[in-house]
């Protein structure tokens, strides 16, 4: 596991909080507070990129990520880059996340969100996919990889049948977050799906969940369908891997004061 100092924890919570807020905004908006105008959300996300930025250098500035955890950082967020295009846009098949959860669970819930966020910005580069949905993507893709970190310690049958568990909550997860990222913009006014600024949270929840049941269940159950086979096939595989990286990289010892002196 890549051990992390308290200053980059710090940072990461920082950054979820504000990630947490822009996901969720059209819930906490009040009529005439500024924030239900459709200008502000974008003001928002454009400080979520340079947050990241900061998360990245505090980790390795401080060195929780030392030269041989950036170089496996490199690697799984190039080949997460590649994955992706191969089933994103297919009937909601998603190739790369089950890369982020495996890695995340063996080295950690800060390189888990790290990686996440890396990948998916690595594959908008690399498809021509960069707008104002990729930092809601990076945001909850980075939070798939910190959740995988988190599980509690398992092996064997009880921890693949675990990660499949969380393959298929993360996948569902993902799908609404990021419904919630454009649903005030993606439909008129005065309909069932719209959002309805300063509406009762109970309503507005309400609409939400008749969107997400009538455009995008069937691409999330797809995402989660994707997740959970491919850590059933190739997980154990993947994870005897990587943790075979990590044993002779020495991922396991902790920094020291002299690490980032």
């Amino acid at each position: 596991m890549v051990h992390l100092h308290l200053s980059a924890r710090l940072s990461i919570a920082l950054v979820s909080l504000v990630g947490l807020a822009s996901f969720l905004w059209p819930l906490l908006v009040t009529p005439g507070s500024g924030l239900d105008d459709a200008a502000t959300a974008p003001l928002i996300l454009a400080a979520l990129l340079p947050l990241f930025v900061v998360v990245v250098l505090a980790e390795i500035a401080r060195g929780g990520f030392d030269v041989k955890a950036i170089a496996m950082l490199g690697v799984l967020s190039a080949v997460g880059a590649v994955l992706r295009p191969l089933g994103a846009g297919t009937a909601g098949l998603e190739t790369v996340f089950f890369l982020i959860i495996l890695a995340g669970r063996v080295y950690g819930p800060g390189f888990g969100f790290v990686l996440g966020s890396t990948t998916l910005l690595g594959s908008a580069l690399l498809t021509g996919g960069v707008g104002p949905w990729l930092p809601f993507q990076m945001m909850a893709a980075a939070w798939v990889g910190l959740g995988a970190g988190l599980l509690p310690r398992l092996r064997g049958r009880a921890e693949i049948g675990m990660l499949v568990a969380y393959g298929i909550v993360a996948a569902l997860a993902y799908g609404l977050l990021m419904n919630f990222s454009f649903w005030p913009f993606a439909v008129g006014l005065e309909t069932q799906l719209s959002y309805e600024a300063g509406a009762p949270v109970v309503e507005n929840l309400q609409r939400f969940v008749l969107f997400t049941l009538v455009t995008s269940l069937g691409w999330d159950i797809g995402r989660a369908v994707t997740n959970s086979l491919a850590i059933l096939l190739v997980g154990p595989a993947v994870l005897s891997a990587l943790r075979r990286i990590a044993r002779r990289a020495a991922f396991d010892r902790a920094p020291t004061p002299a690490d980032s002196a």
